[in-house]
């Protein structure tokens, strides 16, 4: 399996798309739901994405987004689409502000529109990411990135618009499925561009040592791995793929399996039907007494405390490393 597929197979948007007004300077819509994740993909005419604190130097300032680009925003911080940054954000300026959310009660969200003939329209997707496997690889994103279409995403843009205006049975499914693979898209440009900081271990799988190395154990997270084994599976020594592994992912093979064990058995711990010993065995270990110990040496608590306690498991995605 690919570890790209893997990371984000269970990201799907919330079932909202946002769009249907026509936008007329001066403008600005904030979004205010606290989205981990909210894609945002102008249609027709350009705006600016101003997180709040924004229009300073830095990750934070205002970034432009035009038709045929794409832009991602982490939250869960609010932001603003708009037409002029310098005053977009402020409010007695004139400008038609408009709060968008998507936790409300269900159909109470904004419909997709079925006309585009306006100066500006922009389409929109929310995200709610809670399992820790997908946010392993997204809390490193930047606080707004923009990714112009790349040959692969181009015409799935077209087809995504053909799409908007025709009244047919699970129109609000297709447009999901089809802005979640132009999240999917978007990420992957993202990640191969050169200002792009994707995490040691993710460039690392495109190595001839590192790389089999990685896919088994994402494969295969409850083999007992040795070193010796992945260092067959790499065609190298044990000693050259220790050394290689190492200076590519920034910690060794085994503390790697481990981290990348504890990630799963936190998602596994949210399914109340399985036993604390169950989760164990599905990553790797005999008995809970020795998983126990592993996840509070890597997570600081035990995994009782992690499923009891849901504050507890937001504070430590906030304090988990980037990499």
């Amino acid at each position: 399996m690919d570890v790209f597929d893997e990371l984000l197979r269970g990201v799907r948007g919330k079932g909202a798309v946002f769009g249907r007004s026509v936008l007329y300077p001066p403008w600005s819509l904030r979004f205010t739901d606290g989205a981990y994740l909210t894609l945002c993909v102008p249609l027709r005419g350009e705006g600016w994405i101003v997180p709040y604190g924004g229009g300073d130097n830095g990750d934070r300032a205002a970034r432009r987004v035009r038709v045929g680009e794409a832009a991602i925003v982490r939250g869960p911080a609010p932001f603003v689409f708009t037409d002029n940054p310098a005053t977009g954000t402020s409010t007695g300026t004139g400008a038609s502000v408009r709060e968008v959310r998507w936790d409300t009660e269900p159909g109470a969200g904004p419909e997709p529109p079925d006309e585009l003939s306006g100066p500006t329209v922009l389409l929109a997707a929310a995200y709610d990411v809670h399992a820790e496997v997908p946010r392993r690889l997204l809390r490193v994103l930047p606080p707004v990135l923009v990714v112009p279409d790349e040959e692969d995403c181009s015409p799935l843009r077209d087809y995504l618009e053909a799409q908007i205006g025709r009244v047919r049975p699970g129109r609000q499914i297709v447009l999901d499925r089809l802005l979640d693979w132009l999240l999917v898209c978007t990420l992957r440009d993202w990640f191969d561009r050169p200002e792009a900081a994707p995490p040691m271990w993710y460039r690392a799988l495109g190595d001839e040592v590192a790389g089999p190395a990685l896919r088994a154990m994402h494969e295969e997270p409850a083999h007992p791995w040795t070193t010796a084994e992945l260092a067959a599976r790499a065609g190298v020594s044990r000693t050259t793929f220790a050394k290689r592994f190492t200076e590519l992912v920034g910690q060794g093979p085994v503390a790697y399996l481990t981290e990348w064990r504890m990630t799963l058995a936190a998602d596994l711990l949210g399914r109340q039907e399985l036993t604390v010993a169950a989760v164990a065995r599905r990553v790797g270990y005999a008995d809970a007494f020795g998983f126990s110990a592993a996840f509070k040496r890597v997570r600081g608590v035990s995994p009782s405390a992690y499923r009891r306690e849901p504050a507890v498991r937001v504070e430590l995605d906030r304090e988990a490393p980037a990499g």
